[in-house]
């Protein structure tokens, strides 16, 4: 299945996954260098939710397109191993970091997509397994329900498979379990506030995909961007650790 395609395709994934770069750089950032009573420390902290929600689109994407898939998750592997000393230096969060969720959510793909209807109830076990696994890794539970939704609207048969409205739905659906999760049972105008706020970057990542995307691949320099955003995340980790212990 072709992806949908924006209406002003003028943004291949390269370049869509260069800005959530940028953006999870500015999270990592705020939650390595700032308080939170810093004033900017809220604002780049929720333009970096742009990220985890745009990796996990172009994870079930990549999926459908790579030609090795053990070599895939394998390189995931790996750079989650690199990453894992830099992530707990610099962010100070005891957990496994992103690489190794999306590493769970690759394998959510692919038990969704190969196994068949024969095998239902081991199909629904194993995802849920996968789900519960990630309760130890950053963006838990969340990133692998994203990723199981745009499994089901890439791979499944229902009629809004594919479209872009059904896409749409998605996203916006993404929003607004994360924006009540933030909620945490706290009612006020401050936290609805908060929440909302929190969940404009899992809306302009569906906005951009949904509005500029085109389908392709950056035409040029294709092996710099694929090593370019494995190498990148342990890369910037390592460096936020070493400015946070400098500063110490």
């Amino acid at each position: 299945m072709k992806p949908s395609v924006g209406v002003w395709p003028c943004l291949n994934r390269d370049a869509i996954k260069a800005i959530a770069m940028a953006t999870m750089l500015l999270n990592h950032i705020a939650n390595a260098l700032l308080s939170p009573e810093n004033p900017w420390f809220e604002p780049l902290v929720d333009i970096g939710y742009f990220t985890a929600v745009t990796m996990c689109y172009f994870l079930v994407e990549g999926y459908g397109y790579t030609h090795d898939r053990k070599a895939y998750a394998l390189r995931l592997l790996v750079f989650a191993l690199i990453a894992q000393i830099p992530y707990q230096l610099a962010l100070g969060f005891f957990q496994l970091n992103m690489l190794f969720t999306l590493l769970v959510c690759f394998g959510i793909v692919h038990v969704w997509v190969s196994w068949g209807a024969d095998k239902g109830p081991q199909k629904a076990l194993a995802v849920l397994g996968l789900v519960f696994a990630s309760l130890f890794m950053d963006w838990a539970i969340l990133a692998p329900v994203f990723t199981l939704m745009f499994a089901s609207w890439r791979y499944g048969d229902i009629p809004a498979c594919g479209t872009r409205s059904g896409l749409a739905r998605l996203f916006v659906g993404d929003a607004l379990i994360f924006f009540f999760l933030n909620l945490q049972e706290e009612w006020t105008a401050q936290a609805m506030l908060q929440a909302a706020a929190s969940s404009l970057g899992i809306l302009a990542a569906g906005a951009v995909i949904l509005l500029f995307y085109n389908g392709k691949r950056a035409e040029h320099g294709r092996t710099f961007w694929k090593w370019f955003f494995y190498l990148f995340y342990p890369a910037h980790l390592a460096v936020l650790a070493a400015v946070k212990l400098l500063a110490l």
